[in-house]
């Protein structure tokens, strides 16, 4: 057991750089965001499947969310949950104009990574004698998944003129490059599980999965505290 937490966090610090840059949106796309005007479909449902595939934050908890999921209708019906949690806080926060801190909001994503992991453990129903509504809480944490992007999006200032529709392809972006993360994924999880390393390997997965929460957090809570 201690090689193989061994083995599996040093894999997890190499990755760390790559963790904490998470759900950000890079300089060029910003740029383009801001001066963009009127109905830009193609390049909006670009912007979004690129943002999730390249979002390590979501990516992680769609991995703790099928970890265990063996059967096709489970894995549609979670994934969806979360994909309407996702977008409608987006096109809400974005047209509502909530603001809400981004700091906050992503160290409640990575804490999201955390409360996955620690069900795939057992860890609730082993401590309170509970095991939480996992739907519930799949759908829950993805409304806050979708307000950690519009409060970066309401940062930007974006025209108004088309911008309904921007969002609109912007959400089906999410959703293509969802289905395209989650069948790699998938590929990778079920040859996994046909061999006998899955079960050795599975427990001390999720800790290096509920670690990766932990340091999202906590770099969160950092860069919060820092710009007060």
């Amino acid at each position: 057991m201690i090689r193989i937490l061994k083995n599996n966090l040093i894999l997890f610090y190499l990755l760390i750089p790559v963790f904490l840059n998470a759900h950000g949106v890079t300089t060029g796309d910003q740029g383009y965001i801001q001066e963009i005007n009127g109905v830009n479909f193609v390049p909006f449902m670009y912007l979004g499947a690129k943002h999730m595939v390249t979002g390590y934050d979501h990516l992680l908890f769609l991995v703790g969310v099928i970890f265990f999921l063996y059967r096709l209708n489970d894995i549609v019906i979670y994934v969806s949950l979360f994909a309407v949690g996702h977008s409608s806080t987006l096109l809400l926060g974005v047209f509502a104009d909530i603001h809400v801190n981004a700091f906050i909001i992503d160290a409640i994503i990575g804490l999201s990574v955390v409360y996955k992991a620690l069900d795939n453990m057992g860890a609730f129903q082993q401590w309170f004698g509970v095991q939480p509504n996992t739907k519930i809480s799949t759908l829950i944490f993805g409304l806050f998944h979708g307000f950690g992007l519009a409060a970066k999006i309401i940062e930007f200032d974006m025209d108004s003129n088309g911008l309904f529709t921007n969002l609109i392809s912007f959400n089906i972006g999410v959703e293509i490059g969802q289905l395209l993360a989650l069948s790699a994924i998938l590929i990778l999880i079920s040859y996994w599980r046909k061999q006998p390393s899955f079960l050795i390997y599975a427990y001390s997965t999720n800790i290096v999965l509920m670690i990766s929460g932990f340091i999202l957090t906590g770099y969160q809570l950092f860069e919060y505290f820092n710009s007060l």
